[in-house]
């Protein structure tokens, strides 16, 4: 998914300047890098390269070109001179790095990162990618300070929130995994990470709701807005003696929303809003059809979508027309 996304972003520029004969080697080039063919497109750009030698774009998509070639060393030749330049984008930064993790130069891969993080101190690319080659290194304590700072930089990059769920399923953190990964499929509903997360999803939400999880949870310092999510649950759980399930979502979830508004006002956040938002539009059976039963038993889905089609089409259309973005400042992750 990564690599389709920066190839996306390396081949997307502006309208070739009919006179420059650099850029429209750079635009054949980029051509033949779609078609696969990786030795004449390298060819190419070295060739325009040398006509336009200050042109950083043409010898990034060259520092490119050579990493999907797998020619790992010479990528990482030229990814390192233009990480020098006072004008190197995040996107050079990625490239070098992608080739440090494929050659398993995890310290090297750090060093680059936390440079490129001095330049761009905002990039929740960077913080994502670091956290990655921190995983790849095996210390995963420091790849999850890496995926928050990521989070709380941007809050509408999905891939932190992914790779931070995954971290806290094996941790057990289960408020975390609910929060982020609800978080997660609502930025990116149609992978087949969405899939992967959505099933963790239901693990935790049921995790939750067994005898003395939650009073587990509070034990373990969250911050005071997780607190808040977990004692208005708390109250729940003590009502709901067969647990949570995907046909019992709707009406479980349901009563948390509406307790959470009623008691904890002062948190506002984006995610709870939405759910508020298909309560009131009759939405949310469809929502949580979508997100507990459809992962975990597609014939169950599909019947349910059969014997409510008015629901299952509504909310159809409201994903297709309508993007999840969580407001700046409702970070309250931190302790």
């Amino acid at each position: 998914m990564r690599i389709v996304i920066l190839t996306l972003l390396l081949l997307t520029q502006v309208t070739v300047i009919a006179q420059d004969p650099g850029k429209k080697l750079q635009e054949t080039a980029k051509s033949m890098l779609m078609q696969g063919d990786f030795d004449n497109a390298i060819a190419i750009l070295e060739t325009a390269v040398k006509q336009a030698p200050a042109d950083i774009s043409i010898q990034k998509d060259l520092a490119y070109a050579c990493y999907l070639k797998r020619d790992f060393a010479k990528s990482i030749q030229i990814g390192r001179v233009l990480a020098e330049r006072s004008d190197a984008d995040e996107q050079i930064f990625q490239i070098l790095g992608l080739c440090y993790k494929a050659t398993a130069s995890y310290k090297e891969g750090a060093k680059l990162y936390k440079t490129a993080l001095k330049k761009f101190p905002n990039s929740t690319i960077i913080y994502n990618e670091l956290g990655e080659l921190l995983i790849m290194d095996n210390a995963p304590a420091e790849a999850i300070e890496q995926w928050e700072k990521g989070i709380k930089a941007d809050p509408n990059y999905s891939s932190n929130y992914y790779n931070a769920c995954i971290y806290y399923t094996k941790t057990g953190n289960w408020v975390r995994v609910a929060l982020y990964g609800e978080l997660f499929v609502n930025l990116e509903s149609f992978t087949e990470r969405t899939t992967d997360v959505k099933k963790a999803l239901l693990n935790a939400w049921q995790k939750l709701f067994l005898p003395t999880v939650i009073s587990q949870q509070l034990k373990n310092n969250p911050s005071a807005f997780e607190k808040n999510v977990l004692q208005t649950m708390e109250k729940i759980v003590q009502t709901v003696t067969a647990g949570f399930q995907p046909e019992t979502s709707t009406s479980i979830r349901s009563k948390w929303v509406l307790d959470w508004f009623k008691n904890n006002t002062g948190y506002p956040f984006g995610l709870f809003d939405q759910q508020q938002y298909f309560i009131r539009e009759g939405l949310f059976e469809a929502y949580n059809q979508w997100l507990f039963a459809e992962p975990v038993n597609q014939d169950a889905y599909k019947v349910w979508k059969d014997t409510h089609p008015k629901e299952a089409a509504a909310f159809d259309a409201f994903q297709k027309t309508r993007l999840f973005k969580l407001p700046p400042g409702q970070n309250y992750f931190s302790k």
